[in-house]
């Protein structure tokens, strides 16, 4: 993919998609779109790179629809599906295992973006809470309410091993799809 940049000095660079990027944001900040806040916007953005120069981010993020709508109508699901038996875990309903666990998920791809979407995806989930990413081995450390067996535990493993495989299919490179695949997934 061809970065759209306009030359500014030696070493420097004025990234045009960055500018639009903090452009939408700067006008998004005010009341209402003008000339006025689009122009500052522009000078704004052009003027945070050149103060703040980043270092060119490699190609980490890739939007596949098809993987990225099963991504999205499952976690639709599983916030839907995980509600209902932690409002009755919370209001003491009698059949419901009290007994938690925090366990250890090791993930198959070592992307640092892959690991943020999923440590998101799992905390805004009812009944899981990310305590701890271990970033050397790609490991994510979880709280799970009601796991109270080791089927349970188990079974919240698997469930965090088929979030790691559809936020490769929405989101990964190819580097994470082979990891995913060597890994026989």
């Amino acid at each position: 993919m061809r970065r759209f940049t306009v030359p500014v000095g030696r070493h420097r660079a004025i990234r045009l998609s960055a500018v639009v990027w903090l452009t939408l944001v700067w006008m998004l900040l005010w009341d209402r779109p003008t000339v006025a806040n689009l122009l500052s916007g522009l000078v704004l953005a052009a003027l945070l790179q050149l103060a703040f120069p980043l270092p060119p981010v490699g190609p980490q993020l890739r939007l596949r629809p098809a993987g990225l709508a099963v991504f999205v109508l499952r976690a639709a699901a599983d916030l839907l599906h995980s509600a209902g038996p932690l409002a009755w875990q919370a209001a003491g309903g009698r059949g419901r295992a009290k007994r938690n666990s925090v366990i250890a998920v090791p993930l198959r791809t070592r992307s640092d973006l892959i690991l943020t979407i999923m440590a998101i995806s799992l905390s805004a989930t009812p009944g899981t809470l990310v305590l701890d990413v271990r970033h050397s081995d790609a490991t994510l450390f979880l709280h799970v309410l009601g796991a109270a067996d080791d089927a349970a535990v188990e079974k919240a493993r698997r469930d965090v091993q088929a979030l790691e495989r559809r936020t490769v299919r929405a989101f990964g490179t190819r580097d994470d799809l082979r990891a995913l695949a060597e890994d026989g997934s």
